[in-house]
């Protein structure tokens, strides 16, 4: 049942509203930076081993049924740019949406009703996660192959890129996918005696400025 629940909630047609999202992508193409498949690759590869492994800490986090307000407090602090915080609180109300009538649960009704305003994506993922019946282990490796997967899938449309290319680039990322997975899973596993400071707190720049620049634009296909 946890298996199968996992593969629920990777999954790109999951109603969270991801489809709508970038991950940055879309800014990284219009600047040049991305502009083929080996360079989609290392802006994947940047994105999974910093905010990607951020976000797979706070969801693991999430998932060992920490405080999640805490942990959204953390992630406001490891979100310095305010677009990009309001993208995450976006997302989150979006998922929590669709966590709600997918797992129903008392930590995710809580979760509602104590922050209308939205909680970080990452830590409803842990949340939706425990309600699931999956492992700190497994939100974690939901949050990091999401970190890859949206910017991938995004910009085969941006692009017009070979699907089959950038599923082999998310393939040859895998090992990686794991490392974090387990780096972001063993620092949640301390969250309960050493605090929100011992989680992940990589930062990528690049990402939060041309993200604040990206909210702006006038047309855009992607939210973010």
């Amino acid at each position: 049942m946890s298996r199968a629940a996992l593969l629920i909630l990777a999954d790109g047609r999951f109603p969270a509203g991801g489809h709508a999202h970038s991950g940055g992508v879309e800014a990284a193409v219009a600047s040049g930076g991305v502009h083929d498949t080996a360079s989609l690759e290392a802006f994947c590869r940047g994105r999974l081993h910093t905010t990607g492994l951020t976000a797979a800490g706070l969801a693991a986090a999430a998932a060992t049924g920490y405080d999640a307000l805490l942990l959204d407090e953390a992630a406001d602090a490891r979100t310095p740019m305010p677009a990009l915080r309001k993208v995450a609180r976006r997302l989150g109300r979006q998922l929590l949406r669709a966590a709600r009538a997918t797992w129903p649960s008392a930590d995710l009704d809580r979760l509602a009703r104590d922050r209308p305003q939205g909680v970080h994506q990452p830590v409803v993922l842990g949340v939706t996660a425990r309600a699931a019946g999956l492992t700190p282990p497994d939100a974690a490796q939901a949050a990091a192959y999401e970190s890859v997967g949206g910017p991938a899938t995004a910009a085969v449309r941006l692009l017009s890129l070979d699907p089959f290319e950038a599923t082999a680039l998310l393939a040859r990322l895998a090992p990686e996918l794991d490392d974090v997975t387990a780096a972001a899973a063993a620092a949640a596993a301390r969250v309960a005696e050493a605090g929100v400071d011992f989680l992940p707190a990589a930062s990528a720049p690049l990402l939060d400025l041309t993200g604040e620049r990206h909210a702006a634009w006038t047309v855009r296909l992607f939210a973010s």
